[in-house]
């Protein structure tokens, strides 16, 4: 927005308030975006186009303080919105430069501007705020958002840890570019998404500016730091690569690390060119954390990763980084694609193949339920939402559809899939319909048998699943 001198806003700003009418009740935008696990999570009316975070850490006393930039969209009349923020004192909001009244109700951080935003302005959200980072314990007892470390922390947000380290509109449907300074000790790391801009070091702190200027869902968010070791190079094709890995962890994460670039190349021969301007990984030393898991352009691992873990973790900037499910009981579209790919991925180094994997999980007995259940579509609640049956039964969906429709056409869905939807956000729905139109079949039975319905498949208990290699 165009500003003028002070005075010359003030007194616009005055006028306009005097002009407008009063906003109606349903101006206050929702306190979340709707999801069917986390109902809370996201914020109705607000389209956030880019995060600026300057923060700094202090990692003896846990101490987080910084600002928040947020650049907005309206997507309704708005005489209220919130924002999600888990702790933390916050200090003067500003909304356009002029202050705005806050209140806190848990995770929302709702704010009251001033004057009335309308349907289409673009406006800006400061908020400075300090304290100690939150650790969030999940449904299913794991633990994401601030984990700390013993010289840092491991920062993840699958699915709802980002507000606790920076004000955001938690839905993966809201997609933003991103650009993090951190300042920390000298000897710190700090690393995030996208290509880091600049990193200095004055009187004693390094500040580290990272910037991801594709579109990236709040979860997807890092900037975990700590003691690091950092390589850099490129990919076959050209991608700068950026991996930082904790020196107690770097003997053991050596060679599967330098495959790096080449299973980049793989999954881009499988699926399309690489979505973002870096790839990378960070290894951190985090039994905290206890899992791996995808952050934009670099995967966070809790300690040296094997072989498929890196292969799985990669495959999500394709499908769950580029291609993001807009609400979380479609994770299958996620978990079950990564799973696959690993199988792919094993399969082309000499291993079992991804035909020889379907038959020998098609083969365990119905009577083990806790293998068959949840259905990957419909995990149930977000207690299952990573249920091993998610990944196993969600990569066989993918098998069993392409031992029915043939290499040629499931080859073609996925890219299609990719190359239409890169930088969205997609449904199951979406999926089922795709598949459809590229291989000229009528699927909707075969998916509700394979994702909707629980217990072992149908056709695996009457024997008409393919269950051979194909082409």
């Amino acid at each position: 927005m165009r500003r003028g001198s002070t005075a010359t806003t003030i007194a616009a700003l005055a006028l306009a308030a005097t002009a407008a009418p009063a906003m109606a009740a349903d101006t206050v935008g929702s306190p979340g975006a709707g999801d069917p696990f986390f109902p809370l999570a996201g914020n109705g009316g607000i389209d956030v186009t880019n995060y600026s975070l300057d923060l700094a850490y202090q990692p003896a006393s846990h101490q987080l303080s910084g600002t928040a930039t947020l650049q907005i969209h309206a997507t309704q009349d708005l005489s209220r919105f919130d924002l999600d923020l888990r702790g933390f004192d916050v200090g003067t909001v500003t909304v356009n430069g002029v202050e705005a009244s806050v209140a806190r109700d848990g995770q929302e951080l709702m704010i009251t501007p001033s004057h009335a935003v309308r349907t289409g302005d673009a406006f800006t959200v400061v908020v400075p705020y300090a304290g100690q980072p939150q650790t969030v314990i999940d449904p299913d007892g794991s633990s994401e958002g601030w984990v700390y470390t013993s010289d840092g922390a491991a920062v993840v947000g699958e699915p709802q840890g980002s507000p606790a380290w920076y004000p955001a509109n938690d839905t993966p449907r809201d997609k933003a570019t991103f650009t993090v300074s951190m300042t920390v000790p000298s000897g710190l790391t700090a690393v995030g998404n996208g290509s880091l801009q600049s990193q200095t070091t004055v009187n004693g702190v390094t500040t580290f500016t990272w910037r991801e200027s594709y579109p990236m869902a709040p979860y997807l968010a890092t900037i975990t730091l700590g003691r690091f070791d950092v390589t850099t190079g490129t990919t076959p094709s050209g991608i700068p690569t950026y991996i930082a890995v904790d020196p107690r962890q770097a003997s053991s994460a050596s060679a599967v690390l330098r495959k790096l670039p080449a299973m980049v190349s793989f999954l881009e021969n499988l699926y399309g060119s690489y979505p973002f301007e870096t790839v990378g990984a960070i290894v951190d030393d985090a039994p905290q954390l206890g899992y791996s898991l995808e952050t934009q352009t670099k995967p966070v691992f809790d300690d040296a990763p094997d072989e498929v873990t890196l292969l799985h973790e990669l495959s999500h900037m394709w499908f769950g980084d580029a291609v993001t499910l807009g609400s979380w009981p479609d994770i299958w579209l996620h978990e079950g694609f990564a799973t696959w790919s690993e199988w792919i991925w094993t399969e082309q180094q000499g291993g079992k193949s991804a035909a020889q994997r379907f038959k020998q999980l098609a083969n365990t007995p119905a009577q083990q339920t806790s293998f068959w259940n949840p259905p990957p579509g419909d995990p149930g609640d977000a207690q299952h939402l990573f249920d091993g049956t998610i990944y196993q039964r969600g990569a066989m969906t993918l098998e069993a559809l392409r031992e029915r429709i043939g290499d040629a056409q499931f080859t073609d869905l996925l890219r299609t899939w990719y190359a239409e939807n890169r930088y969205g956000t997609v449904t199951t729905a979406d999926f089922v319909a795709l598949a459809e139109r590229v291989s000229g079949q009528d699927l909707r039975q075969f998916f509700d048998e394979w994702l909707y319905q629980p217990g072992k498949p149908s056709s695996l208990l009457d024997g008409s699943a393919a269950t051979t290699p194909v082409g």
